[in-house]
C-alpha cells in the first residue's frame, strides 16, 4: 500500500525527465583548471590550533565558511583549551575566530550566522553573557544546539559565515 501510495506521488514528477548515462565520473570531473581561476581559497592562519583533517577557513566568492572553533589556546600545539569552564572557553573561542578572520581580511561586522554547539544546554546562558560582547549591535544570524562529544572535551564550538567582496 505504501510503494503504490509513493509511486503514485513520484511518478508525475519522473515524467518528462531523462536520465542519461554519466560519460565519466571521479575526481577529474570536478577538478578547477587554470582557465576557470580558484574555487576556493584555503585561510590557515599560524597559532591556530586545527586537526589536520580540516581547514580553518576557506574563502569562496564573497563567502568566508569558517571550521568550528573552541576554546583552544594560540600557538600551543597539540591543541590545549583554556582553563575556567565556558565562558573563558567561549571568549578564547571568539578571539579565535578573529583571527581567522583577520587572516581573511574580514571581521566580526561580516558574519552573517553562526551556529554554537554547547556539550551541555545548560550553558546556553552563561555562553550568550560571553557572546554578546563581541556583538554589541546587530549580531549575526545565530542557531545555538546542544551536542556531545565536542573536540578535545570543550564546552563551545561556534562554526561562522562571513560575507566580504573579493578584493
Amino acid at each position: 500500500m505504501k510503494r503504490s501510495i509513493l509511486a503514485a506521488l513520484l511518478l508525475p514528477l519522473l515524467i518528462g525527465c531523462s536520465f542519461e548515462e554519466r560519460q565519466s565520473g571521479g575526481i577529474e570531473d570536478t577538478a578547477v583548471t587554470p582557465e576557470m581561476g580558484p574555487r576556493k581559497e584555503i585561510i590557515q592562519p599560524e597559532g591556530v590550533a586545527r586537526l589536520p583533517v580540516f581547514s580553518s577557513a576557506v574563502r569562496s566568492g564573497d563567502l568566508i565558511f569558517l571550521s568550528g572553533a573552541i576554546g583552544a589556546q594560540p600557538g600551543v600545539n597539540p591543541p590545549q583549551l583554556v582553563e575556567g569552564g565556558v565562558i573563558p572557553e567561549t571568549h578564547q573561542t571568539m578571539e579565535n575566530i578573529i583571527t581567522v578572520l583577520d587572516a581573511a581580511g574580514a571581521t566580526l561586522l561580516d558574519l552573517i550566522k553562526c551556529t554554537v554547539f554547547l556539550a551541555d544546554i545548560s550553558d546556553y546562558a552563561a555562553v550568550n553573557e560571553a557572546y554578546v560582547q563581541y556583538f554589541p549591535s546587530d549580531p549575526p544570524a545565530r542557531s545555538a544546539v546542544a551536542g556531545s562529544g565536542l573536540a578535545l572535551g570543550a564546552r563551545v564550538e561556534i562554526e561562522c559565515i562571513a560575507a566580504v567582496p573579493e578584493v
